[in-house]
């Protein structure tokens, strides 16, 4: 049973993700009863956190185990004496993993009430207090220090500064108000800040904003898994095509260990100085970062020697790690999806221009890594099946570590095919939430498997560039 309703989709999308996770290959092999199973498991789960809070440690720094011994230290003082774990993933030795407690559901909720919007709702779900901006609604008499419930507007209704919402709403805690009503709606500037300090939210999880900031990186699951990977060895000439916000990117550094070449592009301005700013705080010196259109990042013609910036030359790059933009549906906690479907859609030809621009741009012999974190096969497994029959030179290549699943029927790829993808699907699990009394009791490999499973939907596929294009 889910404690919060499935995720929200406009009509013609949820009836196309429909058709995607019904088509022909899959109920031929499944039936249409278990297809229909795991597409509604799958859309109640999007509307809930994943299970574990993921953090990477910044081994150019510090140990996996050092930083675990300090994060303890850090959850036993948010948590006043909760015993909550951090386990050290067995095959991603540089990821921790916190257990996320919940859904509580024997909170009081309040009678004064603030309304947040989605994107601020998921933000609290996920161990976030909220911050100013991020408040839409307050009652009326709200003062400093009162305790309120919080309430995210999943639907995108309430109208900013209004006493009262009676519309649809999902309570997801309460905390204390830092400001008043008025301080809060009244001012004439924009303020920003902590608005209420969430003290029981429903989903209990450590806030990490600020702790250990050169030591950690909050990191999806199967987005450090991509780095793994890709396997990217020092003195190598990375390239990460789509690398906002630069996760990734000093990922592929640490691995390194900060010796070699990491080209990071993205083509907004102030993305590449958000990676920057990463880069230098976890004091990463390999990564050049570059505003580029991925594809226009492929040199027509002979290059000047000693030209660093983009468009590169052919065939200049070791390792390519292609992230691409998506739609994004595998991302949780969701309880609403906006888009329409023509921008659903939007993103495969975009996809295979970026994907051709790294095919090209990849040496023989070269690792290319394609990844999304969305559920889509037009976005996934299609664009598979397309890469290997319009490049005859890419090989699909088995992936290590290997903690997903494999491929979704539905594009014609062989089952040996399928075996070498992951997919990260977090309806393959059977049971919801997290007690803080059973967890003591629970063993690691299981809590381990469960992290594997209880993420966000993702995708990666690996390719090996056998020839000369």
């Amino acid at each position: 049973m889910s404690f919060f309703p499935k995720i929200l989709f406009q009509p013609e999308v949820e009836e196309y993700l429909r058709n995607v996770f019904r088509n022909t290959e899959l109920i031929t092999a499944v039936g249409t009863l278990e297809a229909e199973r795991k597409y509604e498991s799958l859309l109640n789960y999007l509307s809930h956190p994943p299970a574990f809070t993921t953090v990477r440690v910044n081994t150019h720094l510090a140990s996996a185990k050092h930083v675990k011994n300090l994060l303890l230290d850090e959850i036993n003082k948010q948590f006043k004496g909760l015993s909550v774990p951090v386990l050290q993933h067995p095959k991603l030795q540089d990821i921790l993993l916190i257990p996320i407690i919940g859904p509580r559901k024997d909170l009081e909720k309040q009678s004064s009430e603030v309304i947040v919007g989605a994107q601020c709702g998921n933000a609290v779900l996920r161990g976030a207090h909220v911050f100013i901006p991020g408040i839409i609604s307050a009652s009326k008499f709200m003062k400093a220090g009162d305790v309120v419930s919080v309430y995210s507007d999943i639907e995108g209704k309430c109208k900013r500064g209004a006493k009262e919402f009676l519309g649809t709403k999902v309570f997801i805690g309460n905390g204390i108000s830092e400001l008043s009503r008025s301080e809060i709606f009244s001012s004439t500037g924009s303020l920003k800040g902590i608005g209420v300090r969430m003290t029981d939210p429903v989903y209990l999880s450590p806030s990490l904003d600020g702790v250990l900031s050169s030591y950690l990186f909050l990191q999806n699951l199967p987005s450090a898994a991509v780095s793994h990977v890709l396997n990217p060895q020092p003195g190598e000439r990375i390239l990460d095509m789509c690398a906002a916000p630069g996760g990734k990117t000093t990922h592929l550094a640490t691995l390194m260990h900060d010796q070699g070449e990491v080209i990071a592009m993205d083509k907004t301005a102030n993305k590449v100085k958000k990676i920057k700013q990463n880069a230098a705080l976890l004091q990463l010196n390999c990564i050049k970062t570059f505003c580029c259109d991925g594809t226009k990042a492929l040199a027509i013609g002979k290059r000047e020697d000693g030209q660093e910036d983009p468009p590169f030359s052919a065939e200049s790059f070791d390792r390519i790690l292609l992230d691409v933009p998506c739609s994004g549906m595998g991302q949780r906690p969701n309880m609403a999806y906006s888009w329409t479907l023509k921008e659903v859609t939007s993103y495969q030809p975009l996809q295979r221009k970026l994907f051709s621009v790294a095919v090209k741009l990849l040496k023989p012999g070269g690792i290319l890594v394609y990844s999304t974190c969305t559920i889509t096969l037009s976005e996934n497994e299609e664009q598979v099946a397309w890469a290997l029959e319009t490049f005859p030179c890419l090989q699909l290549q088995s992936q290590e570590p290997h903690i997903g699943g494999k491929g979704m029927m539905g594009a014609g790829l062989s089952l040996d095919q399928l075996k070498l993808l992951q997919r990260f699907d977090p309806s393959s699990v059977t049971s919801q939430g997290m007690d803080s009394n059973s967890l003591p009791d629970s063993r690691e490999e299981d809590l381990i498997w469960l992290a594997n499973k209880d993420c966000i939907g993702f995708f990666i596929a690996k390719f090996i560039k056998l020839n000369s294009t």
